[in-house]
């Protein structure tokens, strides 16, 4: 279906809208050039409302709007485990992580390996996340992305990937993270807002126009198998969500990768003014995430009875979108392009912000902050065109792309974990034990899926963390040494929180002992 005038008039205002308000933030004061702190931490300056937003519009993207929508249709409310467990998540890193984080006064994630380990694991890392950036989330979004624009606008997939890219580079490439942080509120806004009119569309049309709550009652009463959130071993979903472990496994570790050592997503805490600041983002944020099913995996179960006949689950949103009002289908079409465009800022700025301060850099440590911008901005193109042309051959075979990037990264989050965890909160962890740690998480990973095929990959993931945990205490400890000469000194980390955190905290658990024990 074509997308009619005003749908497009509406979105030609917010694209051109938001491109003029990045420039207008991103501007200098006479005199003033753009450093490395400018660019990719904003100067240090973001405030708490900043972070919070940027986090979720950096998080919610085409693999999570059109993946998770996806996986709603074809699984149910189970899939919303993601995002209601990172709520809590959330918590754990604002409390015990960010302080040590912001005390090392880090750019980028490698670089905190290298101060806790040594240049290696830095150098090891740092290649290996470049990689996943690029060929599987950049891949992802832009896959995905042009995907919902092909089947709301009937856009070819190339240029609709093009289309992304370019805008996406226009608001972001000159202003860096200040430009993505501070446009993001207007992103996260627009697909709050967007996107629980498109769930209330929805049920309303449901419920042949009686109210949204006759629409959810009918659509519990139809699908009651859609409402399960801990499913059992007889389901044909169990090998995707295995029951029990997505509360007591290796979601956990899933989790604490994405929220705790992801750059694209960490960078935004990494800006804030102080640790205070950075954790009222951080709560900000978990409250976002309790309220992302309803906007992302609502409307994917609501797809079962409103197009039932998808050739692909990941059809779903944007078929949903069809159903919407002319006008109004433009606010959500503009809130669904800018999940997208602020995810590949995100993530391009995070791409040149680890190939530039941890790769460049140390090949040319002398050259001006001005040249390292330049870098920087050049690294950002690249990277989405490699994306661009890697992202059909990645992604196009694939008809639920959230389960498959889950699926691929969890190969290496669980190496991941184990190096920052003990890395943090183990003296004697070593730099052979991390990097131990780190590369046989791939390894186990491939042994276990070969071996034991039957295991789904959620108690895969939480295994091989325990396993890589284990491999780097015993080469540490046949290391036999003292505490490692870098470890972090937690005495002198101040893991004190405010009242607000606090009451923030207890807050989010109890609404999400509320949702488990409603929908078990």
């Amino acid at each position: 279906m074509q997308i009619e005038t005003l749908d497009l008039a509406v979105f030609v205002i917010y694209v051109v809208a938001l491109i003029g308000i990045a420039w207008w933030v991103s501007r200098e004061k006479a005199g003033h050039e753009k450093d490395t702190n400018d660019y990719f931490l904003a100067g240090s300056s973001l405030p708490w409302w900043a972070i919070g937003a940027s986090l979720i519009a950096a998080n919610i993207s085409a693999e999570q709007i059109i993946g998770m929508s996806g996986s709603g249709y074809q699984i149910g409310l189970a899939i919303a485990s993601y995002e209601w467990m990172a709520a809590i998540t959330l918590i754990i890193v604002g409390k015990y992580f960010l302080p040590i984080f912001l005390k090392h006064k880090i750019y980028t994630m490698p670089q905190f390996l290298e101060e806790r380990y040594d240049h290696r694991v830095r150098k090891v890392m740092a290649i290996f996340w470049l990689g996943v950036y690029v060929f599987v989330n950049l891949t992802a979004v832009l896959w995905l992305g042009a995907l919902a624009i092909n089947t709301i606008a009937g856009v070819d997939m190339v240029y609709g990937m093009i289309f992304l890219g370019a805008f996406s580079l226009t608001y972001s490439l000159y202003g860096g993270l200040k430009a993505v942080a501070l446009t993001d509120i207007i992103q996260v806004v627009l697909l709050v807002f967007g996107g629980l009119f498109l769930s209330y569309t929805a049920l309303n049309l449901i419920s042949d126009g009686n109210g949204v709550v006759q629409g959810f009652v009918t659509l519990t009463n139809e699908l009651p198998g859609k409402f399960d959130m801990i499913l059992s071993e007889d389901n044909p979903h169990y090998m995707d969500l295995p029951g029990l472990s997505v509360l007591l496994g290796g979601m956990w570790i899933m989790n604490l990768s994405y929220w705790g050592f992801n750059q694209y997503i960490i960078q935004r805490t990494l800006a804030a003014k102080s640790v205070a600041e950075a954790q009222k983002g951080i709560a900000f944020a978990a409250f976002l995430k309790l309220l992302m099913p309803l906007i992302v995996v609502l409307p994917g179960i609501a797809a079962v009875l409103l197009v039932p006949d998808l050739q692909r689950p990941d059809q779903a949103y944007p078929s949903l979108m069809n159903l919407m009002p002319v006008g109004l289908k433009g606010i959500i079409f503009a809130a669904l392009v800018a999940a997208i465009v602020s995810s590949l800022a995100s993530m391009t700025n995070s791409v040149s912000t680890i190939f530039t301060m941890d790769i460049y850099k140390d090949k040319r440590p002398n050259e001006s902050q001005h040249h390292y911008v330049k870098v920087g901005r050049i690294v950002s193109f690249v990277a989405l065109v490699i994306a661009m042309v890697a992202a059909k051959p990645l992604l196009g075979q694939f008809d639920q792309a959230f389960q498959y990037i889950q699926e691929f990264t969890g190969f290496f989050t669980p190496g991941i974990v184990a190096l920052f965890v003990l890395g943090m909160f183990w003296k004697r962890t070593t730099a052979n034990g991390g990097l131990v740690a780190a590369l046989g998480s791939f390894l186990l990973s491939l042994l276990l899926r070969q071996l034991w095929p039957e295991l789904p990959f959620i108690d895969r993931v939480g295994l091989v963390f325990l396993l890589c945990v284990g491999l780097a205490v015993i080469v540490s400890l046949l290391e036999k040494k003292e505490d490692h000469p870098n470890a972090v000194e937690l005495s002198e980390v101040n893991f004190a929180t405010t009242k607000g955190f606090n009451v923030a905290t207890l807050a989010v658990v109890i609404i999400l002992v509320a949702f488990y024990t409603t929908w078990w």
